[in-house]
């Protein structure tokens, strides 16, 4: 066994065991592989060891890589994308997770037409108001979601947040509590289904499952440092 397949296999059981303590299922939480900079042959690995869902951070590297991995392989974007990327990405992945504007999602919303997508997607929070983060604020996103909801390409999923890192995973559990609850806030303002939380890392992924969290994105704990 390889040791990203060794990875994925500890990896698997810590997020059946945090299910377990929170009283979920485990099929309720998906774990998306975080393969930035990391080659195609290094991502075969996972795929052999079975992990068929990754998230990449910029355009080029997804437009890279895809065409090296098997068609069964499924993308999703995590980073921030700019709208002079918006054409070249919505034809290749199955999730834009990152959307942080009403600007690039009317820009998304745009082009998707053009193209005769109707890609999902999900709103990215700034959970910690962090100046040197993306993400909608909590306000921001309440005072914009009927604009929000009047794109009529996009399908919005829910919502996704990356809190202020602490190498303690407790000190992570408020804001995934808070994007939960913005979430359920949402969910009634907006009188639409929001069922997907995209929250937690390699070092919190059990607190943010316990937390709510239906997908988790883990790198380094799979692939190593960059």
């Amino acid at each position: 066994m390889s040791d990203i397949a060794a990875n994925l296999e500890r990896i698997r059981e810590r997020m059946k065991t945090a299910c377990e303590r929170a009283g979920r299922r485990a099929g309720e939480v998906e774990l998306v592989a975080v393969s930035k900079t990391k080659p195609a042959e290094v991502i075969q690995q996972a795929v052999d060891a079975g992990q068929l869902l990754f998230g990449e951070n910029r355009v080029q590297e997804v437009m890279q890589k895809k065409p090296l991995l098997p068609a069964c392989v499924r993308w999703h974007l995590i980073g921030p994308l700019q709208s002079n990327k918006v054409r070249k990405i919505l034809p290749l992945v199955e999730m834009v997770e990152a959307v942080d504007s009403l600007d690039i999602a009317r820009d998304i919303n745009r082009i998707a037409a053009e193209l005769g997508l109707h890609p999902k997607v999900l709103l990215e929070i700034n959970v910690a108001t962090e100046s040197s983060k993306h993400g909608f604020s909590a306000d921001a996103v309440r005072e914009q979601l009927d604009a929000l909801y009047s794109l009529d390409r996009l399908y919005i999923q829910g919502l996704m947040c990356i809190p202020p890192f602490d190498p303690t995973p407790e000190h992570s559990r408020k804001y995934f509590q808070q994007l939960r609850t913005l979430r359920d806030e949402l969910e009634t303002q907006g009188g639409a289904p929001l069922p997907m939380l995209s929250m937690g890392m390699s070092h919190d992924f059990e607190v943010a499952i316990e937390e709510g969290a239906t997908l988790v994105r883990v790198g380094t704990a799979i692939f190593g440092g960059r």
